[in-house]
């Protein structure tokens, strides 16, 4: 064993160790379609407005850590009930880091608790913050099971509970009844987090319910909206349970880059909004063509993407690669045997995309 190997034996968690890294794959010179991205550019004269309002940041100063002016925005902007705060993070990544560790505890092993297949990182922050992470499989159509919730609610009493609505990667719409049924059986002993990536496309919400629920924390990204470059996330609860979290929150967590970008971006939410159509548009476009196709089928979605199900999805994902088509494979994920999801794009890359998947499903014959 080298020294450091000694090092690294004798110092990180072991784990730590034993985690396989988030790997993301290089996308130069690829049509990439795995990561849920907007394609559209904001239009010209915008991104020079934006470059001259970017060239007066002060980068030789700290951010202002209250975020005042941007917090407001948000909350203007995109639906905050009146009353109610928000917390900014770089990414949803760093705002469910900071719910796992503001809830993890030393004198005993919390749990958090989730429905499978997620959104990865719910169980990776979880485990990273020494939690234990509990996954209660989807029915096999792909709804909540809200009585193996409910039971493993009462069995594990989880500390968070994290429901994505629409759920990643399957792109469905969960019950909002069993959802609010699940939020109830959490209420004095556990959180429960309503994850809201994909509002842009599928208009519906838990926000206006926060008055309803005080363990609700409902959290969002401005990612898929088209902003998946200054990495902004936010969100929202009640105002005594969001200042324990922001207990938590480094100061300085959002640079006055992203600051300066995001509330240029709100103030033209029509340009975002007409991409978001275009791209429901499309996805409905993009599901009919798939639906045609022999040995596939599509399930229903209200993201930006589409969850497919094809004869063999390691070699259709292989075929595809040498296409240079990033798609991504969902085959070690629960219930979703030989699936592949897809990120709706402009009509040329779906055009692409579409082509490229009837040549490599001819190759799976």
């Amino acid at each position: 064993m080298s020294s450091i190997d000694t090092l690294i034996a004798n110092t990180i968690r072991p784990d730590v160790q034993q985690l396989a890294g988030y790997h993301v794959p290089d996308a130069s010179g690829y049509i990439k379609l795995d990561a849920m991205e907007n394609p559209y550019e904001l239009p010209y004269e915008l991104r020079e407005e934006l470059g001259r309002r970017l060239a007066d940041a002060v980068i030789n100063r700290y951010p202002v850590p209250s975020y005042t002016t941007l917090k407001q925005k948000v909350c203007a902007r995109l639906g905050v009930p009146a009353g109610y705060d928000v917390i900014l993070g770089n990414g949803s990544d760093e705002l469910i880091s900071i719910m796992v560790t503001a809830c993890a505890r030393k004198d005993r092993r919390a749990t958090v608790l989730a429905p499978i297949p997620a959104f990865v990182m719910f169980s990776m922050s979880a485990r990273l913050a020494g939690m234990d992470f509990v996954g209660v499989p989807l029915r096999p159509d792909l709804s909540l099971d809200k009585e193996a919730m409910l039971a493993a609610i009462a069995e594990h009493k989880p500390a968070l509970v994290f429901l994505a609505y629409p759920n990643n990667p399957t792109g469905n719409l969960f019950n909002a009844d069993d959802m609010a049924e699940i939020i109830r059986a959490m209420k004095d002993t556990g959180i429960a987090v309503v994850d809201e990536a994909y509002h842009p496309f599928a208009k519906t919400t838990f926000m206006d319910r926060l008055p309803e629920f005080g363990n609700l924390v409902v959290m969002r990204t401005l990612s898929k909206l088209g902003l998946a470059g200054i990495r902004l996330g936010y969100m929202s609860a009640d105002p005594a349970l969001l200042a324990q979290f922001d207990k938590v929150r480094p100061p300085y967590n959002v640079n006055v880059l992203t600051q300066i970008a995001a509330e240029f971006a709100l103030d033209h939410m029509d340009v975002l909004d007409r991409q978001a159509e275009l791209l429901n548009a499309a996805r409905d476009e993009l599901a009919a063509e798939l639906a045609s196709l022999p040995g596939v089928e599509v399930f229903p979605s209200a993201a930006n993407f589409l969850m497919v199900q094809v004869p063999d999805a390691d070699q259709v994902c292989a075929n595809m690669l040498a296409k240079k088509v990033l798609i991504k494979n969902l085959v070690k994920m629960p219930v979703l045997a030989n699936c592949i999801r897809v990120t709706v794009s402009t009509p040329e890359e779906n055009s692409e995309f579409l082509n490229a998947l009837k040549a490599s499903l001819g190759g799976t014959t």
